[in-house]
């Protein structure tokens, strides 16, 4: 549980707003982090680890296209996920994240620790793209949950 945790759910409740999250690297960390907080259920729609490339297309509704086109873990299958996952929930804030966690799976195009994270709330929407030096799997993730975190909190 983490300090920025607890003040986003602060804020999202003193602000009446509500988040989701579509994790794929982060396997739900994100929503953990954010359920371990109590009171955390007044501000937390919904999660959704849509980890595999047919989760993202059935459950996001991602199109084929782009995943065969850009692959999962690119800005436009990141862009795909948080618009769609925003009509789903119906959440003021919707986040969404995709990745190579590492240790494996990396390539000279898209290395291990290559994380894009989307945010929305009403109109605005942000993606950004990080690359985590780390080759730790758990180091990645948990650097990804920290930067999600920072993105709402600069929002809010």
């Amino acid at each position: 549980m983490s300090n920025l945790s607890l003040e986003i759910v602060k804020l999202l409740t003193k602000k009446k707003l509500t988040v989701s999250f579509a994790e794929s690297c982060t396997g739900g960390l994100l929503a953990s982090s954010i359920t371990s907080i109590s009171g955390s259920s007044k501000v937390f729609n919904m999660g959704l680890v849509t980890y595999s490339n047919n989760a993202k297309v059935r459950l996001l509704k991602v199109p084929k296209e782009t995943i065969k086109k850009y692959g999962a873990v690119s800005y436009e299958t990141c862009l795909s996920m948080i618009k769609n996952l925003s009509k789903i929930s119906k959440s003021n804030i919707a986040i969404s994240i995709t990745g190579v966690a590492g240790p494996k799976g990396g390539t000279k195009e898209k290395p291990v620790g290559l994380v894009y994270i989307g945010l929305k709330k009403g109109s605005k929407t942000i993606i950004k793209k990080n690359l985590f030096k780390s080759k730790k799997r758990i180091t990645i993730q948990k650097a990804t949950v920290n930067q999600a975190l920072k993105m709402i909190l600069s929002i809010l």
